[in-house]
């Protein structure tokens, strides 16, 4: 990784799209320091401090502390994510929007522009819940102009995060979005490394859960480049033809088919739905909150495993639903026909669907499972062993799925301009 890095950066081209990402996230990190005005600061830290685990301490370790520290960009990207997931569940239900996803570009724009505001209309949603609801307390003027101040902020602030993510992706290396939420979960890793190291040095943590948790971690890391990496080979042989003059076809290629190829964006998604009910507690009190935080939150004694079990349901459902967008084996079956290509023993056409859908469904059933496994282990261990360490499998996946996926996009941008030696 460190050489495709280091050769990367000698091609003018690809170090300035690496110099654009980087400064970037500079700019994200820049700005997860600018406070939100009319907020005492003091009465957020001692909300977060009588808070021990839970919603709260996830969100503020996906947003790289800015939510504890209430700045402008404390609700992240995360609105963002949820009108994405709403865009392409309805894209599903509605024929009218499945027929304009398939109006190439131009259909991808209309999508685009229908999720940025879904976006803003959650992010502001969100922002008046938070403070008028959670953090009401905090706030130093209750007058209209200082909470329409506050919300405004949040909401642009969202908003910048939502451009500053498509910048990257448009001019920049690798999935905008992915890297913000990246970024903002390894800022955190020094902070929850010293939080853990007092806790055990208070003995309120055991040495046997933080050995468990550390082997998980390592094996969460293997586990993930064995699934990012992992792919099923069909092979494929293309028929003899003679166009005019020329003869072409007759050689034997493969369909790399990846154990993986929604990568991190089903553990996104699922960690986001996931939140939402915990985050309405925030704004409830009462029977309604306890109701919630008992059952769908990993503090509860019947949430840990009741959130552990929909978190597994959801992964496997946005790893297929990824896959089947991403993967059309109609579409693939009627390409392959065309150009005279076939795979061994299986007739071109409908057949040739049933056999990639077989394929598929299999190779995805596994890296689903795995995923889902891998992001849920850990929470359980950390709630049976009192370990309150946020950095838990869910974290661990974004932060190795990301790492891979930008250092591949990296390694394709270089072999498209043939650099040759890069890897060995």
């Amino acid at each position: 990784m460190l050489s495709t890095l280091k050769n990367a950066w000698r091609i003018p081209d690809i170090r300035k799209k690496i110099t654009f990402t980087l400064l970037m996230l500079l700019i994200f990190r820049l700005g997860s320091a600018i406070p939100v005005p009319f907020m005492d600061k003091e009465v957020i830290k001692q909300v977060f401090e009588k808070s021990s685990g839970g919603v709260l301490q996830f969100l503020d370790l996906m947003a790289g502390g800015s939510f504890s520290n209430f700045t402008i960009f404390a609700l992240n990207i995360y609105p963002y994510v949820t009108s994405s997931i709403i865009i392409q569940l309805l894209t599903i239900a509605i024929p009218r929007l499945e027929e304009i996803a398939k109006e190439g570009e131009e259909g991808r724009k209309k999508l685009a522009k229908w999720t940025r505001y879904g976006t803003v209309i959650l992010a502001v949603v969100q922002a008046i819940g938070i403070t008028i609801g959670f953090f009401k307390r905090a706030l130093i003027s209750t007058s209209f102009i200082s909470v329409a101040v506050v919300i405004i902020s949040l909401t642009a602030g969202t908003a910048f995060l939502m451009w500053l993510g498509e910048q990257i992706t448009d001019k920049g290396i690798g999935n905008g979005i992915s890297l913000i939420i990246f970024i903002g979960i390894i800022s955190r890793i020094p902070y929850e490394i010293a939080k853990t190291i007092s806790l055990y040095k208070t003995g309120n943590v055991n040495i046997i859960g933080l050995i468990l948790f550390a082997i998980f971690a390592l094996v969460i890391i293997a586990v993930v480049v064995a699934i990012q990496e992992g792919e099923r080979r069909i092979p494929v042989q293309y028929a003899k033809r003679v166009v005019g003059r020329k003869m072409y076809g007759g050689q034997s290629t493969h369909i790399p088919v990846k154990v993986s190829m929604a990568g991190v964006i089903p553990v996104i998604f699922s960690t986001s739905l996931l939140a939402f009910p915990q985050t309405l507690s925030l704004f409830f009190s009462g029977k309604t909150a306890d109701w919630i935080n008992k059952y769908l939150s990993v503090n509860g004694t019947v949430g840990i495993w009741i959130y552990s079990i929909l978190n597994v349901l959801l992964i496997i459902f946005f790893t297929y639903f990824y896959t089947a967008i991403q993967f059309n084996t109609v579409e693939y079956a009627k390409n392959l026909q065309q150009y005279g290509g076939f795979i061994p023993g299986i007739r071109p056409g409908k057949p040739t669907t049933e056999y990639l859908n077989k394929v598929i469904s299999r190779i995805t059933f596994v890296g689903a499972i795995s995923l889902a496994l891998i992001a849920s282990l850990p929470t359980i261990i950390s709630a049976i062993f009192r370990l309150n360490v946020n950095f838990g499998g869910t974290a661990l996946i974004i932060v190795v799925g990301v790492a891979l996926e930008t250092v591949k996009q990296i390694e394709s941008q270089m072999l498209m301009r043939h650099y040759k030696g890069f890897l060995k």
